[in-house]
């Protein structure tokens, strides 16, 4: 028999809406309806290699992160990457452990990789409680190391790219110490995803020691390899900064939610979501700088909640900022969030 997402497809359809019945308390049955269906589909298609297996284990990895996160959906969060084997000795250590800290007194919480290095001096200063270990099962390095080993937010995962959903579904905010391949790997997916707005904009921090060389050198290849060629846009670099103190860290991430709550596409306009009201002479001074990134003929305007935000009513307080966005100028887009949290 062959299923259909979008058809009904008889007595399959009806023993789909009897078990989601049965089991009583499913939120958006539909969508359930259709990944049910996904799964029966996979089946029907298995041609005996390990596909059913990745599916099954991807979909059990994210559904568990979802149920642990979900308890702490009001806090914000700030992810942190950076070298397993960064020594406790170490000056960069010793920052993380205060950024660790300093985060958790300020209202955040603290995601990193679960191991040691960095990652465990983060841990270590924001303490258990606001600490969310996001782990990979490795042969080597990525052990649960004693902040978090006990910690039911401590997720182990098997597949790498679960676990980058997991960090960059869940941040706030991201900050990069000096690290390896996988250091790399993370700031290059998250500028990617906001790059490209398959991710919202959030503060990218390049953390390095005092007179630290490491993220300098890399943001002068990307200078000279990359924007010189033409690969990448000036504003581009406009979507990380680089700072050498954890204070500096700590401002920008804060400065960041000054204002600018969240946003939302509704339709072909993008809304932002604003904890105060701006004026009239801001809006035309931001609709003149920021031309670029509105639509030909495009607008940007005040408004209240639109009718299609009601699913979230824990921002119907808000005002907002509705934009004829052209949906290419994330950098830029960026900036104008920056520009809009200062007075």
């Amino acid at each position: 028999m062959e299923l259909r997402f979008k058809e009904h497809n008889g007595t399959v359809d009806e023993v789909i809406e009897n078990l989601i019945n049965l089991a009583g308390s499913i939120h958006r049955p539909h969508i359930v309806r259709e990944m049910i269906l996904a799964s029966i589909k996979a089946g029907q298609e298995d041609d005996g290699k390990v596909d059913l297996k990745l599916m099954n284990t991807s979909l059990k990895e994210m559904r568990y992160s979802a149920k642990i996160f979900g308890n702490y959906r009001d806090i914000r969060k700030v992810a942190v990457f950076g070298s397993a084997r960064t020594q406790a000795d170490a000056l960069i250590y010793r920052m993380g452990r205060l950024l660790g800290r300093k985060l958790s007194e300020a209202g955040y919480m603290v995601i990193t990789g679960g191991g040691g290095g960095i990652m465990q001096a983060v841990n270590e200063g924001a303490g258990s409680e606001f600490s969310f270990g996001v782990n990979i099962r490795l042969p080597f390095e990525q052990t649960p190391k004693s902040v978090i080993e006990e910690n039911s937010k401590n997720i182990m995962f098997k597949y790498f790219f679960n676990r980058k959903v997991a960090f960059l579904k869940e941040s706030d905010a991201a900050v990069l110490f000096p690290g390896g391949f996988g250091t790399l790997d993370e700031a290059m997916e998250t500028l990617t995803l906001v790059q490209t707005g398959k991710r919202n904009p959030l503060p990218l921090i390049l953390l390095d020691e005092p007179h630290g060389t490491y993220w300098s050198s890399w943001i002068r290849f990307l200078k000279k390899e990359l924007l010189a060629k033409g690969y990448i846009d000036e504003p581009d670099l406009s979507l990380f900064e680089r700072v050498d103190n954890v204070d500096h860290a700590l401002k920008r991430i804060n400065q960041f939610y000054y204002r600018y709550h969240s946003i939302r596409y509704v339709g072909d306009r993008l809304v932002i979501r604003l904890k105060s009201a701006i004026d009239q002479r801001k809006i035309e001074k931001l609709k003149a700088h920021f031309s670029g990134i509105l639509k030909p003929n495009g607008n940007m305007h005040l408004s209240g909640p639109l009718k299609e935000e009601i699913d979230e009513p824990e921002t119907k307080n808000f005002p907002r900022l509705v934009l004829d966005f052209n949906l290419t100028k994330f950098g830029r887009l960026k900036s104008f969030i920056d520009e809009v949290n200062r007075d």
